[in-house]
């Protein structure tokens, strides 16, 4: 009798570390997904929505088959497979990844996330949903305790999937490679595959989990490969933040910010001096504001614009919510305390929480296929309107398709909300191509304090500056929508833009070995 109830407390106890760990790999991976993809997609509304709906149909899946396994028949072995199983496939991931993405490319952006989704994530997450199904036929030994054993153990689940959700999203991301944390969640799901056969007393099951200690201690040792294929390309440094996965990157003589896979930063790597057009754009605001004056950047990058405008004896404040972006911004792309300060926060935040007034606010955090939407609202331009000095200037820089997109006809309109001039200054050559454009907003009239000096050749600041200033508009924004916080569709719109963005990046960077 007594062995009995010890048996009964030593299978109760695995149960709950099961489902335990079960539930803490679920959301793990689910997070981690968005990690995965980010650089190849974009971390971008339809991505989340492919992560999330490839989890529950995944969970969906496994808690009807688990069922009926559990109903025919399921032992504590059986389950200790289910999340070996589970737990060689997550270790898989970071070698399958690379030729499923090349296989499905084609596809567009929005099939080829959600497939890719289904093929790296659909299979171990419907092997995890199998686990508590099984672990409760076990538990429940009789009728009446069917119900107590479910709660007991979904409950025990959930818990540890809080757990985990906020252990990877607060401290592993921001501290280690994805690829890292794929396989120590995987060697967890090995060591509990382990602890189960060495229970168990079939013949052979010590052997067994020694073989799973083992595979456990190799997974946690073994450092995978770069993300990246190896090529010209020299990466100087990579970061993981609770935002973004940054990479600086040197090749063809320029070094690049990259967040997320998309470029945020561009400058010579013998001088450092910037190569991004737009920057140079961004010149013409502080042209029609004066020679000096105070300037508020929201989105600092690897920190061209702000040593521009510091150069050139404007005070600046920074505002940047990434601490990795600010952190290289200061070692790779030598941005000095000189030339900013900068605020580790929202941006709007800032906006709200500030009593500082500005000549120029440019906003500067939008990426391809990431725009921060609350940045780009009615409400937004009404904060960054009240923190403007009389005849102070906005500047909105972001990328898009077309001179004329309904992005930015729409942010015009969004802009008129609260200033009476509005001027778009595009960049990309010709019209209907891929490219940056600044809009500039003021209730003064946007014109310059000085001319521009003539270029003296096509790939000097002073030829775009030219080039957007004697193509400027007025954005014709009758009948666009106004973006606001309650209706705002700019994620959908900058699908365009992402898929584009990605396509160039993909032909530009395919000699440096650079995959997404």
């Amino acid at each position: 009798m007594e062995n009995s109830v010890n048996e009964k407390r030593k299978t109760n106890f695995l149960l709950y570390l099961v489902v335990s760990v079960s539930g803490a790999a679920v959301l793990a991976l689910e997070l981690l997904g968005t990690r995965i993809l980010g650089p190849y997609y974009g971390v971008s509304i339809f991505l989340w929505s492919a992560i999330i709906t490839v989890t529950l149909a995944a969970l969906a899946a496994g808690y009807s088959i688990g069922g009926h396994i559990a109903d025919r028949g399921i032992s504590m072995r059986g389950l200790g497979i289910i999340i070996l199983t589970a737990g060689l496939y997550l270790c898989l991931i970071p070698l399958l990844k690379r030729p499923v993405l090349s296989i499905i490319e084609p596809m567009g952006l929005r099939p080829s996330v959600l497939i890719a989704a289904l093929i790296l994530f659909f299979p171990p997450l419907m092997l995890l949903g199998m686990v508590t199904p099984s672990a409760v036929k076990i538990k429940a030994s009789v009728l009446s305790e069917v119900g107590r054993a479910a709660g007991s153990l979904y409950s025990v689940s959930t818990v540890a999937s809080v757990a985990a959700a906020l252990l990877t999203g607060f401290v592993l991301i921001p501290a280690l490679a994805v690829s890292h944390i794929l396989f120590a969640t995987g060697a967890l799901l090995f060591m509990t595959s382990a602890l189960i056969f060495l229970t168990g007393r079939r013949r052979g099951n010590a052997l067994i989990a020694l073989i799973l200690f083992i595979l456990s201690l190799a997974a946690i040792v073994f450092i995978p490969s770069s993300p990246y294929a190896s090529g010209k390309a020299v990466f100087i440094g990579t970061g993981h933040s609770p935002y973004a996965e940054i990479d600086v990157v040197d090749f063809l003589e320029a070094r690049f910010l990259l967040i997320d896979g998309s470029i945020h930063t561009c400058t010579d790597i013998e001088t450092g001096k910037n190569i991004m057009p737009y920057v140079n754009v961004l010149d013409i605001a502080r042209n029609i504001c004066g020679d000096s004056g105070n300037a508020l950047l929201i989105g600092l990058g690897g920190g061209s614009v702000a040593k521009n405008l510091s150069s050139l004896g404007w005070t600046v404040d920074g505002v940047e919510i990434d601490p990795v972006v600010i952190r290289f911004a200061k070692e790779h792309f030598g941005l000095a305390e000189k030339d900013a300060f900068v605020y580790q926060t929202d941006g709007r935040r800032f906006l709200v929480e500030t009593d500082d007034l500005y000549d120029l606010i440019i906003f500067d955090a939008f990426g391809s296929g990431t725009v921060p939407f609350h940045l780009v609202t009615k409400e937004s331009v009404e904060l960054a309107a009240r923190r403007l000095r009389p005849g102070g200037v906005i500047a909105m820089n972001f990328l898009t398709v077309g001179w004329r997109s309904r992005i930015v006809t729409s942010m015009a309109a969004t802009l008129r909300t609260s200033f009476r001039e509005v001027v778009a200054l595009p960049i990309a050559e010709p019209p209907n191509t891929l490219g940056n454009l600044v809009l500039l907003a003021s209730d003064s009239l946007l014109s310059l304090s000085y001319d521009i000096p003539e270029p003296s050749g096509r790939f000097t600041a002073e030829y775009d500056m030219n080039h957007s200033w004697n193509n400027r508009f007025n954005p014709d924004s009758s009948g666009a929508v106004i973006f606001t916080d309650d209706k705002n569709p700019i994620d959908l719109w900058s699908e365009e833009v992402n898929l584009a963005d990605r396509q160039n990046l993909k032909k530009y960077f395919r000699e440096a070995g650079i995959k997404w």
